[in-house]
């Protein structure tokens, strides 16, 4: 990644600020969280925002450290499923293209869809290695306890991932046992598209295994923000790719309610913005952004994990590059800056940029 002295030409500009005499390999403070007249805690993050050509266009904290992209990156990811064929092959909608980037609440229309997928590919919920888990959505997790159902693997948050991946090896004729191992020609082609499109070798890093039993991968933070880019302007891609990577971006967009689902950030946040962004969370406080207009991306880590300052920072990112504007911001005020409640439902506290947060 080239980190250059000026953006681009008509990119936003974004100028990283330290305190005096801080370091600026520090992650700053970045959100606070109050209850009643005090700040009670504070989180700290690292946040990249780069071009297609790899200009640093806005940068805080060491964007050079390595991370595991975790689901933030599952555009990424879903990149094999469209430019191999196989989408086209088995007719996906976009629902199903959304899906296949998705953290999904586990909801009736997610596992619905997850299974009619894996119907045409002639593959049961079965045939998924990422295990089940109850549902994220707690309305259908509470209907499912009061009729004594089990969840299955099509609940699992990664189950429209992993269907894409299956459905890429039946295209491709490769096995579909053991999908998730790292030598599985579906993971190393994986592996292959993380390198071209981060611009790293990545071969010797350090990997470790995801919550969905898939490979992690240690990317540094930059280049996961330069991957996101060329998400957002593909035209220095080659052909199948740039149209893999216009289509993936619309779907989501079209259908975020496929990403995430009811009361998620990631489907709030691009209802509310429509055409402008795509956005995806990922755990231990990682998320990520391809900004399609503006041909930028976007990659944020809390120092400590925690998803609900993830949200906070990435909603600010967006308000500074005017992504979100004052509509939008007045439609996601309740997210951008949630109230924290108690059991009984009594205001305690919110969550908010820090008071000397840099954007």
């Amino acid at each position: 990644m080239t980190a250059a002295d000026k953006p681009a030409a008509d990119k936003p500009t974004v100028r990283a600020h330290f305190p005096q005499g801080s370091d600026r390999n520090i992650a700053p403070i970045l959100v606070e969280v109050v209850r009643g007249q005090m700040v009670e805690s504070r989180h700290r993050a690292t946040v990249a925002i780069v071009d297609a050509e790899g200009h640093v266009v806005g940068a805080w904290g060491d964007i050079e450290q390595p991370i595991y992209g975790r689901s933030a990156i599952k555009p990424l990811l879903a990149l094999p499923l469209v430019e191999s064929g196989a989408a086209d092959r088995f007719g996906l909608t976009t629902a199903e293209i959304s899906l296949a980037t998705a953290s999904h609440n586990g909801e009736k229309r997610h596992t619905e869809t997850v299974l009619a997928w894996l119907a045409k590919v002639g593959l049961t919920v079965d045939d998924l290695e990422c295990g089940a888990h109850m549902p994220y959505d707690e309305p259908t997790a509470q209907a499912m306890w009061a009729h004594g159902e089990r969840p299955t693997r099509a609940h699992n948050n990664c189950s429209g991932k992993h269907s894409g991946f299956l459905t890429t090896a039946v295209h491709l004729g490769e096995p579909t046992k053991n999908y998730i191992q790292y030598e599985h020609p579906v993971q190393q082609r994986l592996l292959g598209v993380l390198e071209q499109m981060s611009g790293c070798e990545l071969g010797a890093v350090p990997r470790g295994i995801d919550g969905c039993g898939i490979p992690v991968i240690a990317i540094p933070l930059g280049n996961t923000a330069l991957a996101m880019a060329r998400l957002a302007d593909p035209s220095g891609l080659p052909e199948k790719r740039a149209k893999a990577a216009g289509r993936i971006l619309d779907a989501m967009m079209e259908d975020p309610f496929m990403v995430a689902g009811s009361d998620r950030f990631c489907t709030t946040v691009m209802h509310a913005t429509g055409k402008k962004a795509a956005i995806k969370v990922g755990a231990e406080g990682v998320y990520c952004g391809a900004l399609p207009e503006l041909g930028l991306g976007i990659c944020l880590k809390v120092e400590d994990g925690a998803g609900r300052a993830a949200e906070i920072v990435m909603g600010q990112v967006l308000k500074h590059l005017k992504v979100i504007d004052e509509a939008a911001e007045m439609k996601l005020r309740d997210v951008l800056t949630p109230t924290l409640k108690n059991w009984a439902g009594t205001p305690t506290g919110q969550i908010r940029p820090a008071a000397d947060c840099p954007f």
